[in-house]
C-alpha cells in the first residue's frame, strides 16, 4: 500500500503515547493497530481519533509514498 505510517510511531513516541496505553484505555483495537504497523489500510476515523490524541495532523503520521510497480496507472485525460 502506498500509505505508509512509520511517521505515526515516531510521533506517538515523542509524544508519550504507547500501544499499551491506547490498548489499555480501548482507543483502538489490537487488529487496528496492527494494520497501522503493517501499512494496511485503516479508516478515516482511525486517522482522527490519532490525530486528536497526538494534537496533529494526518500529514504528521502518514505518507505517501509512490510505488510505480505496484499497478498499472490510469490512461491520462487527452487535452481538447
Amino acid at each position: 500500500m502506498p500509505i505508509k505510517f512509520d511517521k505515526l510511531f515516531v510521533v506517538m513516541k515523542e509524544k508519550g503515547l504507547s500501544t499499551y496505553r491506547i490498548r489499555k484505555e480501548n482507543i483502538m483495537g489490537q487488529a487496528t493497530l496492527q494494520s497501522l504497523r503493517s501499512n494496511e489500510p485503516v479508516s478515516t476515523e482511525t486517522i482522527a481519533i490519532l490525530c486528536e490524541i497526538l494534537d496533529c495532523q494526518p500529514g504528521d503520521i502518514m505518507e505517501y509514498v509512490k510505488d510505480d510497480s505496484s499497478r498499472p496507472r490510469a490512461p491520462k485525460a487527452e487535452k481538447k
